[in-house]
């Protein structure tokens, strides 16, 4: 049986009973390469979901709108079930609100290259970190080398040029949001750039405004970023997203030891929430 039939059978059978009131899959395109998330009540409905090397999008999110229809089934690999796990710490979502189907991801590729995503070849965990039960086996997931990269080659410029590099980023962009919907981090009931009477960030689209919220954004993630690299993939400017996200991780990591964010329920302790009497203090 293939993963994508396993998918199918479940969900219908979580349906059927009742352990679930919505569950939450991909469904084909109106392209062969295109896949879209697929939000389903009806176990009839279960012939729909598919499973396949073009499911781009990760599903967490969607489960934080729909939880309050009850218990919420839904597919994770690697990126989903830390996204998962993330909600769950951040207190958006219980454990008990959700049943995990796992299943090792392939990786995933882009369907206007057809070659593997950027974000699937910077993943570092592609088995689910969390589910309640696994279809199939566990796969080989390679880590990636090369982590911090993009980090070192902006580091690595003189800070003119730097500052440069950020202008015609933030240039580009046209504070869509769309980084900030995707983000399973980005959970606040509001966030700082709809609170219109504190007025942190002005309405103007300009360089000023555009790295304000940015950087902003990016800080407010901070020990919290799941490196799921969605934010950067939905990206209508194909702005350079994670190299910000990755120099803060890296800062985090110099700062107070190696940290990868939301690999596990109970032994995720965020190093800013956390005070050890041997964290450095230079930064002080």
């Amino acid at each position: 049986m293939t993963a994508q039939d396993a998918i199918r059978q479940r969900a219908k059978e979580l349906l059927e009973s009742g352990e679930v009131a919505t569950f939450i899959g991909w469904e084909a395109g109106r392209f062969h390469n295109q896949t879209t998330p697929l939000v389903i009540t009806d176990a009839a409905d279960a012939d729909k979901l598919v499973f396949n090397e073009y499911c781009v999008n990760t599903l967490a999110k969607y489960a934080r709108d729909v939880v309050a229809r009850g218990k919420v089934g839904l597919v994770v690999r690697g990126c989903d079930s830390r996204a998962i796990v993330r909600m769950i710490i951040d207190q958006v979502i219980k454990r008990e609100d959700v049943y995990l189907i796992g299943v090792a991801c392939p990786g995933m590729k882009d369907r206007k290259t057809d070659e593997l995503l950027k974000k699937c070849a910077e993943c570092r965990h592609g088995n689910p970190v969390e589910c309640d039960e696994l279809i199939g086996e566990a796969g080989e997931w390679p880590i990636p080398e090369g982590r911090f990269a993009e980090v070192a080659e902006i580091e690595a410029m003189a800070q003119p040029e730097r500052s440069r590099y950020f202008e015609s980023v933030y240039a580009k962009c046209i504070r869509c949001y769309a980084c900030r919907d995707v983000c399973p981090c980005c959970t606040c009931r509001e966030c700082f750039v709809d609170q219109r009477r504190e007025n942190w960030v002005g309405k103007q689209n300009n360089v000023a405004e555009n790295r304000f919220y940015g950087l902003t954004r990016v800080m407010h993630i901070g020990d919290r970023c799941i490196e799921c690299g969605e934010c950067e993939r939905v990206c209508p400017m194909d702005l350079p997203l994670m190299k910000l996200n990755r120099k803060v991780i890296q800062d985090l990591n110099n700062l107070f030891g190696e940290f990868e964010s939301s690999l596990s329920i109970d032994d995720s302790v965020e190093p800013l929430i956390a005070y050890d009497l041997n964290d450095r203090e230079e930064f002080m």
